[in-house]
């Protein structure tokens, strides 16, 4: 009895220890991977949330850009860091939802290597027009596209562009000619200059162009419309119904990373996200806040592999095609 006492108030220290250090959480400098280059949607949220983190916690968060191989590289540094919620990473639904289809064979096991933590926001996509193309609104469009072969940009093979495009015919019946570019920049610039007569890009790369008068936007391609550009309707309400199609962003850890830890980063993610100046940052630059648990983001991600895998095998798409 007395040894059972004594193994009892051993367990019942370690427990109380481990749960004083995760209620002490951050102690030390916290590193966000982002898995892609400085500059774009991804990399800019993971700066504004790790900022206010930084400020939230007394700790530094530093962005840490490791790049390379559709953002693969930076997600095996993560699936590989010690699980203490001491590296965490800031990924888009290319590098968790789309890649496991896309490619044959990952470094790193998507189904196990990470715990979601919050999904942080939604970046829809516009269907864009050339301002020379004779269609105001997505009947118009759907018309022209089933008369005359119709040729699209995307960001690349694979990319969340290119498959909001072929999802967009299997939802219509039309079949637009895929033009894929190293990017959505270059894919812009051609729609603009007319060799292209169509595009799916973000609403965050789009809002300059449309400005130019060079682009038409028809529609969104989100459930809701984009706070950004309320004035446009989504392909939904528009004739295509249940079309859904979207980038987003959100945070995950390594597998194996304390839940306390996980659910304390959650919740002062959807604190930071809910804030007036947060709020307002991600929406001028096109994206929906958002903000959720990790089992709403585990469950989001679930269905996005989902979706995208049927599409990836359906038109047998690859990254090199």
């Amino acid at each position: 009895m007395k040894f059972a006492r004594i193994a009892l108030a051993v367990m019942t220290a370690a427990a109380f220890g481990i749960a004083s250090a995760q209620d002490a959480y951050p102690t030390k400098s916290v590193t966000m991977v982002v898995p892609f280059p400085p500059g774009g949607g991804t990399d800019t949220g993971a700066r504004w949330v790790a900022q206010k983190l930084s400020e939230k916690w007394g700790q530094p968060v530093v962005v840490d850009n490791k790049a390379g191989a559709a953002g693969m590289i930076g997600a095996d540094f993560v699936s590989r860091a010690k699980p203490d919620g001491y590296t965490i990473m800031m990924a888009n639904a290319q590098a968790v939802a789309i890649n496991p289809s896309l490619y044959k064979k990952l470094p790193y096991n998507p189904d196990t290597a990470f715990v979601p933590i919050s999904l942080v926001a939604e970046l829809p996509l516009v269907l864009l027009v050339n301002s020379s193309l004779p269609v105001n609104n997505t009947k118009e469009f759907i018309t022209l596209a089933k008369s005359k072969e119709l040729t699209y940009g995307s960001a690349g093979n694979g990319s969340s562009t290119h498959l909001a495009a072929s999802l967009f015919d299997n939802a219509t019946g039309t079949k637009l000619v895929h033009v894929p570019y190293k990017g959505g920049g270059p894919a812009m610039q051609d729609l603009m200059g007319g060799v292209v007569n169509l595009t799916f890009l973000t609403v965050l790369e789009s809002g300059s162009a449309i400005k130019s008068g060079k682009v038409r936007p028809i529609a969104v391609t989100s459930l809701k419309r984009s706070p950004a550009m309320p004035a446009i309707p989504t392909l939904a309400e528009s004739g295509v119904p249940d079309y859904f199609s979207i980038s987003w962003i959100g945070v995950l850890a390594p597998a194996g990373t304390p839940k306390a830890i996980v659910d304390k980063i959650s919740r002062d993610i959807q604190e930071i996200v809910a804030s007036a100046d947060v709020n307002k940052r991600f929406i001028e630059q096109g994206a929906t806040p958002v903000g959720s648990t990790p089992e709403q983001f585990h469950s989001l991600i679930d269905s996005e592999r989902a979706r995208y895998r049927k599409i990836i095998t359906e038109k047998n798409i690859s990254a090199t095609e």
